[in-house]
């Protein structure tokens, strides 16, 4: 057998090392998401949870955004100005900001927007997010004629928002994605179909090309997008898994590069396997249960309050969760610098047997439990694991205290919507993240007013009133104080009962770069890339 000259040899394989080459930087880079649900919507006027805002960042964005490390940066917008007394913003729309389908994005574009989630026709479960426009609660809940929101286009590329009051926080309240524009055309055009593949038009780092229910989400690139030349993604797939443990196998397989939710009982055992592909955060959030306050026995503070100091917290965090939450007595997470340290439950610091004790006096009392009436109650979770372990251990707490416990579980966009419908309940379990780091986030759902998040159906008129002169109060320290009197009574009156802060479990593979854990939990797929 005759050989070629050794130099022919390097030359041949110098020539396939440099196809192999080009062959790499050509291939399409494609980031599949694990999302934790099925959005139940992409409309902004209609969001209400995390799966659908993950879709809907990589898809539209807002004046402002969160950063990799959930820093508030410009957005859409290039900068601002704020007036001396903090009620009028000035908005510099990027001239390079546009549609995916060429054409610019405009003031006008966000008016229009902002109009469209205050208008009671709309019914938008958020318009309470956008009250601190100016009449923008008149215009929602009074009838106000939209034309007097206080979202003015300036010229094409300049937008002023005139607000009620000062609110320091809105800066991140517009980077929720309920107040992400909406392309004007489309949506006078195509009505509700302006969501659908192929008719969406959005000004993201991202445009929709695929959505298929219960399977998939794929978006691709946006070369349309202002900052286009450094989206490192062709196409991000999402994947709505709510089988946490399947999510585990494909994303150990390879086959998902990042995957939100993870049994967190398998933590150790999965750090063990995935070393630092394993994130747990601690975020401003929290894991409550509701009480439905309409019906017995759930209208009786009594048997809300047995309920809540029976559960045992510390089991919860060490045990389903393994430290990767932590037991929480206030409805307002610690961590916020404007509130200060949370207000808490009276029973915080007893004994869990104790709890056990006056739980069953208070019941007894409300004529409940041995020789009294029945105790039934139905707990209500979204479909997860760690929600049924949860749920499991809840049960068990309170049939020690003599109540029979049934079990109800749903998909996530199925068990919110029927909350959010006014659907009958004993106990169901909630998460809530807040939408910007201010107390108001989480005492704000308890409004009666809030029609979407009060899922509790509870009313107080004194706590109303705390958190409409809140609204009302410049004076930083004084609103303060007004906010933590509002949760006192909350606590005391505990339709609602926490559980935990919520951390957010995530599993990020080596290959993907650019991921940072932040608090707010905002991970836009612009900021990453993958090798």
């Amino acid at each position: 057998m005759t050989h070629p000259p050794r130099r022919l040899v390097s030359a041949a394989l110098l020539s396939a090392a440099l196809l192999l080459s080009a062959g790499s930087a050509g291939a399409e880079v494609v980031l599949h998401r694990g999302n934790g649900g099925e959005p139940q919507t992409l409309d902004q006027a209609h969001t209400s949870i995390d799966v659908e805002a993950n879709v809907l960042k990589d898809l539209y964005e807002g004046l402002t955004i969160y950063d990799a490390a959930g820093k508030i940066i410009p957005g859409a917008a290039e900068s601002w100005t704020v007036s001396d007394d903090g009620t009028v913003y000035t908005f510099k729309i990027r001239d390079a900001a546009k549609w995916s389908n060429g054409e610019p994005v405009t003031a006008e574009d966000f008016v229009f927007s902002f109009r469209r989630v205050e208008d009671p026709k709309e019914a938008a479960g958020y318009a309470n997010l956008l009250y601190p426009l100016k009449n923008a609660e008149a215009i929602n809940t009074k009838g106000m004629a939209i034309d007097q929101l206080g979202a003015k286009a300036v010229d094409a590329k300049t937008l002023e928002l005139t607000l009620e009051r000062p609110t320091p926080y809105l800066l991140e309240l517009l980077a929720h994605q309920s107040a992400l524009p909406v392309n004007k055309a489309s949506v006078e055009k195509n009505g509700a179909d302006f969501v659908k593949p192929g008719t969406m038009i959005s000004n993201g780092a991202f445009k929709l090309t695929e959505n298929v229910a219960n399977d998939h989400i794929t978006a691709v690139k946006n070369e349309n997008y202002w900052d286009a030349a450094s989206v490192k993604l062709d196409k991000v797939i999402f994947y709505p898994l709510e089988d946490q443990a399947a999510a585990v196998r494909r994303f150990q397989a390879g086959e998902l590069d990042v995957n939100y939710y993870f049994p967190t009982d398998q933590t150790d055992y999965l750090r063990q396997q995935l070393g630092d592909q394993v994130h747990m955060t601690p975020s401003l959030a929290s894991y409550y249960y509701t009480f439905d306050t309409r019906t017995e026995p759930f209208n009786d503070v009594r048997v809300r309050k047995a309920l809540a100091m029976a559960i045992d917290r510390d089991f919860l965090s060490e045990e389903v969760f393994q430290g990767g939450q932590l037991p929480l007595y206030s409805a307002v997470p610690p961590g916020i610098a404007s509130y200060g340290e949370p207000e808490k439950v009276s029973y915080a610091e007893t004994d869990q047997l104790d709890r056990e004790d006056e739980a069953k006096r208070l019941l007894k009392e409300a004529g409940y439990g041995e020789g009294g009436k029945p105790l039934k109650i139905d707990i209500r979770y979204n479909t997860n694991a760690n929600h049924e372990k949860v749920a499991t251990a809840v049960a068990d707490n309170w049939k020690a205290l003599g109540a029979t416990v049934t079990l109800t579980n749903l998909d996530v966009k199925s068990h919110y919507a029927y909350l959010q419908e006014g659907g009958a309940y004993g106990a169901a379990r909630c998460g809530w993240t807040a939408d910007y780091a201010d107390a108001e986030s989480f005492l704000g759902l308890n409004i009666s007013t809030n029609k979407t998040f009060n899922y509790a159906h509870w009313k107080n008129e004194k706590y109303d009133a705390l958190m409409a002169q809140s609204y009302a109060e410049t004076d930083q320290a004084k609103r303060a104080a007004l906010l933590h009197e509002a949760e006192k009574i909350l606590l005391a009156e505990e339709p609602v009962t926490s559980l935990m802060i919520y951390a957010s479990p995530w599993l990020v593979s080596s290959k993907v770069k650019g991921w940072q854990d932040n608090a707010v939990n905002d991970h836009l797929s612009k900021f990453l890339s993958k090798e």
